[in-house]
């Protein structure tokens, strides 16, 4: 997606396994990636600070999405945007069916749409929010490809794009900062899902760079990291 130049210090094998096992869990042997405990961790931030006109950037296979445009009755309307024309495809799927996927289906998706109903978020393949207007959304949510991978064992394709954050995790992090307050309404609200692999300080350092205040919506510790989900305005509208 977007280059880095950053890099970071040597890590040690056990870390490395810990990664290619996290990796692993989250279903790198498909093509899109699907809902895990981070995707949760999003929806539940979703829940508790979306409003207006939302935009989810990497969605992936649209779960976040669906929840958003679903289940809180402050989103008025969704945009799922992914890079991957596979997570298009699927999101796509995702939406016609009013949220309910057939490989990922659970029982908080068990109503489907009536046939002939509009899909319930759009979709767009885009970097980031390279395409979109200024001020035009809300609230715009990102979990991003944070897993810090070493460039002599990237894999190569979509699933490794949709994990891997580069060297650093940051290599999307840092741009999406650096561009997501155009699209931002006037009082609106980032969403970004940040994992202690990342480097916790580097991100907060960065978003300060960028010209916003930050709080922790929601936090999990599992047994490889913590995720937190942190709530990002300008700093003149804090």
């Amino acid at each position: 997606m977007t280059d880095s130049t950053e890099g970071t210090e040597p890590t040690d094998p056990t870390e490395e396994q810990t990664k290619r096992d996290l990796a692993a869990r989250r279903g790198a042997e498909t093509a899109v990636y699907q809902p895990a405990e981070d995707s949760a961790l999003l929806a539940s931030a979703v829940e508790k600070r979306g409003r207006g006109r939302l935009l989810e950037v990497g969605t992936g296979s649209g779960w976040v999405a669906s929840r958003a445009a679903r289940d809180v009755p402050e989103v008025s309307a969704v945009v799922a945007s992914d890079l991957s024309p596979h997570a298009c495809r699927a999101a796509r799927e995702r939406a016609v069916a009013g949220g309910v996927d057939g490989a990922t289906v659970d029982e908080a998706d068990a109503d489907a749409a009536p046939a002939g109903a509009p899909p319930l978020f759009d979709v767009v393949r885009a970097d980031l929010v390279e395409p979109f207007d200024d001020d035009a959304f809300d609230t715009v949510a990102f979990n991003p490809p944070y897993l810090p991978t070493d460039p002599e064992n990237e894999w190569d394709d979509w699933m490794e794009r949709a994990l891997s954050g580069g060297q650093s995790g940051r290599e999307l992090i840092d741009p999406f900062l650096g561009t997501v307050g155009r699209v931002l309404a006037p009082g609106g609200v980032a969403l970004l899902l940040v994992s202690s692999l990342t480097g916790y300080d580097a991100v907060l350092d960065r978003v300060r760079e960028c010209g916003f205040e930050h709080e922790v919506v929601v936090e999990e510790s599992y047994p490889f990291e913590t995720l937190s989900v942190l709530a990002l305005t300008r700093e003149a509208e804090a």
